[in-house]
């Protein structure tokens, strides 16, 4: 499914003569002004999962975020915009296609996965720390010579007559509900997708790989295509993940390219490093 048909920046012409009436100001740098003429990116047309790839610097969040906001895409982390940055999304302009309204439009960032697992871990400490207290409070009420004086004591005696009743671990469990189920990063990051992504959504990822061990990747890769194939989410992915790369039928945009080109995945500089380096060490696997 396709929500978004092409989302096109301001001309050379016009980001110069905004540039030059507000040069007099104090105002040293214009950002985000001046990013994407230089390497002649004027449009970005979109397919069911397009992915925008590039070296740190060349413009591929900064794309996403501006589609973010022109888009009023829903967000988890603030985004820390730029003084022009309001004057630049006003000059963008945008295409939906008429195949249908996306139910949501969400950005993902690393920082908002990496917020989420911060999150994750600090409950996990609390109830750790909880449960810690339960044990203590089962052994002592267990074993306590406990005597209801008055009706005050009756909370007292509710819960020794639990601990005398129940084993620890369902005293435990039911003292502090359920235990939040702990995760390692990568498959802390997995859920943040696995949860925010839902059907019949539009959705730009910046940089998902960010915490995701090469499995885990693969993980995500095959629950994006699920996603896109069955499920009526689109993509705009900025990445330079070789496995998200390989994303079937993605349509990809070098940014790193003057003007910036269409490549297959296998013709990137930064994933063709990696098949020479895997090719110069063939041996080593064998």
């Amino acid at each position: 499914m396709r929500y978004i048909d092409s989302f096109r920046f301001p001309g050379v012409e016009i980001e110069e003569q905004f540039v030059n009436y507000i040069r007099r100001t104090c105002y040293a740098s214009f950002y985000p002004f001046g990013v994407f003429s230089e390497n002649l990116l004027r449009e970005l047309t979109f397919s069911e999962i397009t992915i925008l790839y590039g070296n740190n610097g060349s413009g591929k969040s900064t794309a996403l975020n501006l589609m973010a906001e022109k888009l009023k895409a829903g967000r988890d982390t603030l985004f820390n915009k730029s003084a022009f940055f309001g004057d630049y999304i006003g000059m963008c302009e945008y295409e939906m296609t008429y195949e249908g309204e996306p139910e949501e439009i969400r950005m993902i960032t690393s920082d908002d996965v990496f917020d989420f697992m911060l999150n994750l871990r600090a409950l996990n400490d609390g109830v750790d720390r909880k449960r810690e207290q339960v044990f203590d409070e089962w052994i002592e009420n267990r074993h306590s010579k406990f005597q209801m004086k008055s009706l005050d004591d009756y909370e007292q005696l509710k819960k020794v007559v639990a601990a005398r009743s129940k084993t620890q671990s369902r005293y435990v469990r039911e003292s502090i509900g359920n235990n939040i189920v702990e995760h390692s990063n990568g498959e802390s990051a997995l859920q943040y997708f696995t949860e925010k992504i839902k059907d019949n959504g539009l959705y730009l990822l910046d940089e998902p790989e960010n915490s995701l061990s090469p499995q885990r990747q693969l993980e995500l890769l095959e629950f994006l295509q699920n996603s896109a194939r069955f499920f009526g989410c689109q993509f705009i992915i900025a990445t330079h993940s070789p496995f998200l790369l390989s994303l079937k039928g993605a349509l990809i945009y070098d940014l790193d390219e003057s003007p910036v080109d269409i490549k297959k995945w296998t013709e990137l500089e930064g994933v063709r490093t990696y098949f020479e380096f895997f090719e110069k060490h063939r041996e080593d696997f064998f």
